[in-house]
């Protein structure tokens, strides 16, 4: 009577109605089985190498261990150059030795993605609140690669990379990032000399080049007009600006304004103007390394790494200084420092984006400007 009872119900149910019913109670088994053989047959890889940017924190936390007690987790850490370094010399030498690498853009993207030794992160993702988009910010999952599949984004933390001294700045008078063109803080300004060297300071670069309001003609500006000292030492340039040798730095880097900061020199960190700010991956990459020696263990991590529970392990810990922004957004955000929380209401420019990343076009207009302004 019960089946019959349940037949009747189907037939007068709207036909898309059934159809959907059918396809998420198959969907839901497919998955299922596919993960148990997954899962099995990562326990009997029994391990799993990570390549991970600087802290072992977030392995070390034993989260996911005691979720998957028998697969052992072998951590290689190291910063950009290091990881790729270490990487394309093993295979060079015949060894596939890494599963995971958890970085930045640099290298998942700009080193690993071009030498073709990926395999598609989409294809692997497998739990459901991970595959549902509507999980992550904007709605969407992102990848940086133009395939959107090889480099998944999963951290979008607001860059602030613009400092000043508290004793001779007053920052409401900042709104907009064309003030910074008034002339009452000409030779008052340090910025990094970006060109030729990809690291702190170009994601700043790329979100004044690209966002909306601002644009090229502003960085020309800026360089040509402001009498701007340049620099590359980033401990040197957050001295002098504490020191009140200079009051404002462009590109400087946060950890070191913050460092200063916290031993009491008079430094602080702009907010967001009225154009937004750019939102950094930094650490925040995931990639699975084709010929991997653990490919099933690999994917295991990944959609551990990728869930709810991983990604308020990553949030928390990946950044020893300070907890990152997750792009998940049905996690707990109240662990994360205001200035490095997304908010509401602000436009904010994913620098994450393959096609942002061309960044010679870039250095000619602040050469441009430097030029004009009878500097190199």
């Amino acid at each position: 009577m019960k089946c019959l009872l349940f037949s009747v119900v189907l037939i007068i149910l709207p036909l898309q109605w059934k159809t959907s019913l059918v396809e998420a109670v198959e969907g839901d088994s497919d998955w299922r089985v596919e993960w148990k053989r997954i899962q099995e047959a990562a326990k009997r890889e029994g391990q799993v190498s990570i390549y991970i940017y600087g802290s072992t924190a977030p392995l070390d936390s034993g989260v996911f261990q005691k979720a998957y007690p028998q697969i052992k987790v072998v951590s290689v850490t190291g910063l950009a150059g290091q990881i790729e370094q270490r990487i394309m010399s093993e295979r060079r030498a015949g060894k596939f030795l890494a599963d995971v690498v958890v970085h930045g853009v640099t290298p998942n993207y700009t080193e690993f993605y071009p030498a073709k030794i990926l395999e598609p992160v989409k294809p692997a993702l497998m739990f459901p609140e991970v595959v549902d988009e509507s999980k992550w910010w904007g709605g969407k999952h992102r990848y940086t690669d133009p395939e959107g599949k090889y480099v998944f984004v999963m951290l979008g933390t607001p860059q602030r990379d613009i400092a000043y001294n508290t004793t001779l700045v007053n920052p409401s008078e900042f709104r907009s990032h064309w003030d910074f063109l008034n002339p009452k803080w000409k030779g008052k300004i340090l910025a990094r000399d970006i060109r030729g060297s990809y690291g702190a300071g170009t994601g700043g670069s790329i979100f004044l080049y690209h966002q909306s309001g601002i644009g090229p003609e502003f960085i020309r500006r800026f360089f040509a007009e402001m009498d701007v000292t340049l620099f590359r030492d980033f401990r040197q340039a957050a001295d002098w600006l504490g020191v009140g040798k200079f009051s404002i730095c462009f590109f400087c880097g946060s950890g070191d304004v913050e460092r200063a900061k916290k031993q009491g020199l008079p430094v602080d960190l702009f907010g967001p103007m009225k154009e937004g700010a750019g939102l950094a991956p930094q650490r925040g990459t995931v990639v699975l390394m084709n010929r991997a020696p653990h490919p099933n263990a690999a994917r295991v991590f990944v959609n551990w790494l990728l869930s709810k529970e991983g990604q308020m392990v990553y949030q928390k810990l990946a950044d020893p200084n300070s907890a990152s922004d997750s792009l998940r957004i049905d996690i707990p955000k109240d662990g994360i420092p205001p200035d490095r929380r997304r908010l509401e209401g602000v436009p904010y420019l994913d620098l994450s984006r393959a096609e942002l990343l061309d960044v010679e076009p870039i250095y000619k207009v602040i050469s441009e400007g430097l030029k004009e302004a009878g500097k190199r």
